[in-house]
């Protein structure tokens, strides 16, 4: 499959307004190796077919999107977030004696940063019994249904696994069945997953103590990555946290957070007194 340079750039435009995500300059390679299967699978046989179908084929349009926006993940990636979580985060929680915790992973992909938040919950709990006596709720979000399928199910092969997770927490976590590893109830049942474009509302999601926004915003605009953590930070509760990406950070487009430093790693905190009229 070929794609022109008006047929690329016209791509580009139709993903922006989608899902917000930026394709930068010749990224053809990228575009073909992600569609390839699709435009086999619906029988279209050139891309400025593909395009054509875009504007009356919602079908395809959503599998485009879905293709387009999955990305690879990896359990307790980065380690440093869950760590600042485990450490500092949740003995904060645990003083303030909080009635709930209400966590959103933004990004949530197969489930695995999800999943990962609700194992070390869990193992804050271990080390201290009784600390968190609170309802812990962990929301994962994405725009792809597909993958949100195989986050809800709650199960991987033993590849899956392999990407990040040790040996240790793969079998305190998770029940080994026949051919694949299903998430421990008591793991899973913080969880709930929800299909979310990010460019949409966030304000029937309800507020958060934590907010997860890792490694998303490097695929937006700088308009974009304003309006997304503008918004986030409304749906934040005063004081809450926000994780960004290692190579991630808000202070060029809001002044709503501050930047916390921790002896493991970096996070950013909503400003006392911040209020929506800010936005």
């Amino acid at each position: 499959m070929q794609i022109s340079t008006q047929e690329y750039d016209a791509f580009r435009d139709f993903l922006e307004k989608a899902c917000g995500i930026v394709l930068g300059d010749n990224k053809h390679y990228l575009v073909i190796s992600r569609l390839n299967r699709i435009v086999s699978e619906f029988g279209i046989a050139s891309f400025s077919e593909v395009m054509k179908q875009l504007s009356n084929n919602t079908h395809l349009k959503a599998k485009i999107v879905d293709a387009m926006t999955t990305n690879e993940t990896q359990w307790f990636r980065d380690t440093y977030p869950f760590e600042i979580m485990k450490n500092t985060i949740l003995p904060e929680f645990s003083k303030k004696k909080l009635q709930e915790i209400r966590i959103w992973s933004s990004a949530s992909s197969t489930g695995q940063e999800t999943y990962s938040i609700s194992m070390t919950i869990s193992e804050f709990m271990m080390a201290n019994p009784g600390a968190l006596t609170n309802t812990t709720k962990i929301l994962g979000t994405d725009i792809s249904s597909t993958v949100l399928n195989e986050a809800s199910a709650g199960k991987y092969d033993e590849l899956s696994l392999g990407r990040g997770l040790s040996d240790d927490r793969k079998n305190r976590f998770f029940i080994q069945k026949e051919h694949h590893w299903e998430v421990r109830p008591e793991v899973k049942n913080r969880t709930s997953f929800q299909e979310l474009n990010l460019m949409n509302n966030y304000t029937l999601l309800g507020r958060f103590d934590i907010i997860f926004c890792r490694n998303v915003l490097i695929y937006f605009s700088s308009e974009m990555k304003s309006n997304i953590l503008n918004r986030m930070a409304q749906v934040l509760k005063p004081g809450g946290y926000l994780f960004l990406g290692g190579s991630e950070t808000p202070s060029n487009y809001t002044d709503v957070f501050a930047m916390i430093r921790t002896p493991f790693g970096v996070l950013y905190q909503l400003k006392e007194g911040v209020s929506k009229s800010a936005f």
